[in-house]
Formats: structure tokens, sequence, C-alpha cells
């Protein structure tokens, strides 16, 4: 009894577990918790590796960089010149002055190629010539004996006194119109002109990812897209970037990492100057803003794009929309910090909370931007909050495609005759790019008389690849701006098209 008592007083004195337990901030812990930004860092080593080979490992490095490059959009509504000086003073660069001597020593070059390209050519037909006429003398000569009379001199003389008179006949040439009905063609080698365009299904991942209680086989939600590959887009080049006369935008070079500081208040008691990511300003750009258009940014939050389109001081109207009231006050927010009093804008700028794919204002707006929900690929390698790779969120984005798709074609179906749609994204999805490009003009080539063209900008973008670097993967419509250590803006996909009948 005695003995049993003692070691019931151990037991209360010494608890010994039976497990042993970390605490939810333990190492352990910690290294096998899977976040949305890991989930995210995965499928895109998975999909973009498959995409982009080993350039995947150069553009992943970029994107987990914390800070990325920034353009800054002067407010024209502020002190403009103050401005301009004052940025060019920190050594930026105006971006319309570096493209417009950047296309100079383009254009220069080209020309200088162009020439030499063709005096290359020169010299080869000549020498081809020479050859074939010599070739064409030896060959002759080695048929004669070497006591035959000087070849050279018959060739030349007008009169050849050695021609054979037991020689054969001479054919007598007939037209080929004349025996053209009695020819068979052979077809078997004939190639059909017409290219199969198809949507990059190929680069659909083919690995599961597990939502709640169930796997979903993300490949099997893209098969819509396979329906579409007997689809055919008429391209057209472009090769002049617009630059706006009263848009300012400056940046750095390539490699220079310089930060703009934070803008201070001007005269008119709005900040100097809009600071966001470099690639955003070529969709503003591709829209060709001029003077008196109708423009719709159908996803405007959180405003960046609607306010440089205001900023070129060219649209009669700017209608920037959202589709929740919390995104539509970010737009507000940004156009109260950076639209004076002074400037009476109200029948210049309505800001709409509207969902995009139902806006039924045909025929109204002559440039449309339709900068869509994506994945966001550089923000949710940085942030768990709101990730859309959340377990939650699955269905969401499994869905993206699709809500894009949808806000194109409305685009597509709104804008006026010989107006222009840009649609835009900051994902390296082909699926979410040019993917959906392609399943909205099919779609609104059977359900639409209208006639559209997609503009081809490689040559127009040529002066700017001294500081962006755009992704050769294939696009057939769009234009795809890769991030870089030297120069870490983007991703930003951009694709313009244009309404010609």
């Amino acid at each position: 009894m005695a003995l049993l008592l003692n070691k019931l007083r151990l037991k209360q004195l010494v608890k010994i577990p039976v497990r042993c337990k970390h605490g939810k901030d333990h190492w352990a812990i910690v290294k096998k918790r899977r976040t949305p930004k890991d989930k995210a860092l995965e499928h895109f080593n998975d999909f973009y590796g498959s995409v982009f080979g080993d350039r995947w490992i150069a553009i992943r490095c970029a994107l987990l960089k914390e800070e990325s490059k920034y353009v800054a959009v002067v407010n024209n509504f502020s002190d403009t010149e103050r401005i301009r000086s004052e940025l060019e003073s920190l050594g930026a660069i105006n971006l319309r002055r570096l493209y417009e001597v950047q296309k100079e020593n383009v254009e220069f070059f080209q020309a200088k190629r162009e020439a030499k390209r063709e005096k290359l050519e020169r010299n080869k037909q000549n020498s081809v010539v020479c050859k074939s006429s010599n070739d064409h003398l030896a060959e002759i000569q080695s048929l004669y004996p070497a006591n035959y009379p000087n070849l050279l001199d018959a060739l030349k003389s007008e009169e050849n006194e050695f021609v054979r008179k037991d020689g054969p006949a001479p054919i007598k040439l007939q037209s080929i119109d004349a025996d053209l009905n009695e020819i068979s063609l052979d077809t078997n080698r004939i190639i059909d002109p017409s290219v199969n365009v198809s949507m990059l299904h190929e680069y659909v991942p083919a690995t599961k990812i597990k939502g709640l209680d169930d796997f979903v086989l993300e490949s099997d939600h893209y098969k819509f897209y396979t329906k579409t590959n007997d689809f055919q887009v008429e391209v057209e080049k472009e090769s002049v970037l617009p630059f706006p006369e009263h848009l300012h935008v400056y940046t750095f070079e390539r490699s220079n990492n310089t930060r703009f500081p934070n803008p201070k208040k001007g005269s008119t008691g709005v900040s100097d100057y809009y600071l966001f990511d470099g690639g955003s300003i070529l969709p503003v750009l591709a829209l060709d803003i001029q003077l008196g258009d109708t423009v719709l940014d159908m996803c405007a939050a959180p405003g960046g794009k609607a306010l440089t389109i205001l900023q070129t001081l060219m649209p009669r109207v700017l209608v920037a929309n959202d589709i929740m009231q919390s995104r539509v006050k970010r737009i507000k927010n940004v156009i109260k910090e950076y639209v004076s009093n002074v400037y009476n804008t109200k029948d210049m700028l309505l800001v709409t909370e509207l969902d995009a794919r139902t806006i039924d204002e045909k025929d109204i707006y002559n440039k449309i931007l339709a900068d869509v929900p994506c994945t966001t690929d550089r923000h949710i390698l940085h942030s768990d909050d709101n990730n859309i790779f959340k377990p939650t969120r699955l269905k969401e984005r499994l869905k993206i495609p699709e809500t894009q798709a949808d806000i194109l074609t409305n685009a597509l179906k709104l804008v006026a005759k010989g107006g222009t749609v840009v649609y835009s994204t900051c994902s390296l999805s082909p699926i979410q790019n040019d993917g959906v490009v392609h399943v909205a003009l099919k779609r609104v080539w059977e359900e639409c008389d209208s006639i559209f063209i997609v503009k081809d900008m490689t040559e127009a973008l040529q002066p700017l690849r001294c500081i962006y670097e755009f992704g050769n993967i294939g696009l057939k419509y769009g234009h795809l701006v890769i991030p870089t250590v030297q120069n870490n803006w983007g991703p930003m996909y951009f694709c313009k098209i244009v309404r010609v009948q």
C-alpha cells in the first residue's frame, strides 16, 4: 500500500509525456506547412517550366525579388514642368524621347543591313551568272577534241561556221496553252494554305490540384479551347507605338534600379506623379488615345491605367468601371489623390460599378481597355492575403479563363466600328493570354457580323527592347513583357484588336 502511494505522489510531481508535441511555430511544423504562396510557386514551376524552358529560372528569380521596377506618370493636374525637371534631375529618362531616339537608331541600322543585303544579293547573282557561263563553256569545250578550232571565237562569232550539218533536227517549241487541257495535275503535294491556329493546349498543366475534399484535374477545365482550332484570324503589322503629346512617362535605364521618391503635393493640392509597373504603360499606349475619343476601362481598379488615360488629356469621356464596391472605392481614391478640383472633370470622367460581362452600351466607345482579372503572377508569390491559390478559391481560379473570355467577348461586341480593344493581363499563362483572345474572337465571329483584325506590334515595340524583354514563346496575337533581374517589371501581356466592320 505504501509503495502504491509513493508511485501516485511521483506521478503527480513528474509528468512523463506519452508523445512529444511541437508548438505551431516550431520549425518542424513551419517546414511542413504549405502556404498559398508555396502552392503558387509549385504550380508555376510545373506549368511555366514547360512553357519557357531554361528561361523560367531567370524569370522566377525576378518574380521572387521583393522590389520591382516602376515608371512615373507625370500628373498634368499638378505642376507639370516642375515635376518633369525634378524627375530628369534624378536621372530619369522620358520614355517617349527614349522611344524616338531608339526608333531612329533601329531604322538607321535596318537601312544599313538592307543595303548590305542587297549588295550581297547582287554580288551573288553576278557570281552565279559568271560561274554558270564558265561552267557552260567548259562543258562544251570538253565535248570537242583538242585540235578542234577555237571554240571561244566560234561562240562569239555571229555566224558559226562549225555547226554540224548532220546534227539533230531543230525542235519546234509549242505553247503550253495548246495542250493545257491534256495536262493532269498532281495534287498530292499541293499544301493547303490555311493555318490551323491552336490554343496552345499543350501548355495546359495536366497536374491534379487538391481542393477541399476532392481532386480536380485542371486540364479538363480547358477542354473547351480545343473546339476553336479551325478558326483563323487576320493579323496586320503595325510599325509605330504612338505616344500622346501630353503624356509624360519617366523611367530609368536597364540595370538601374534607382527608386523614385514618394511623390509630394503640388500647388494644386494633388500628388506630382503616379508610380506603377513599367509593363502597365504599354496597354495604354497600344490604345492610341486620340482627341475626342470615348474610352471605357472595363476593369479599372485600382485605377492606374484609367488615370494614365486621363493624363493624355485627349478623351471626350472616360468611363472607369469595376464590379465591386470596394474596387470602385479604390478607383475613386486614386482620382481624388491625383485629379485637382481646379479642373472640371465631372463630365470627362465617370466611375461606374457594373459587371464587365453585362455592359450593353454598344457602338458608344471607340476605345476599350479590357485589363481583366487574372492570376496576378507576381503578387501571389509575395502575399498570402486574398491569394488566388487558397483552397477556398479553387473554383474561382479554374474559372478565370472563362471569365476573361466573357469580358473580352463583350468588349468586342461593344466597340464601335473602326474602334480599338486592348486586352491585357499580368500573367505569363498562354491560356489566359493568347488562348482567351482566340476564344473571344471565335465567339464574336460566330455570333456577330463584325470583322476584326489583330495588330502585330513587333516592329512598333522594337525600339523599347533596350529596356523591355519581350517573350518569344510562339505568341500568335499579343505581346508579353517578361520580368528580368535587370529590368524587373511585368509580367504584362497585351493584344491590340481593331474592328474594321
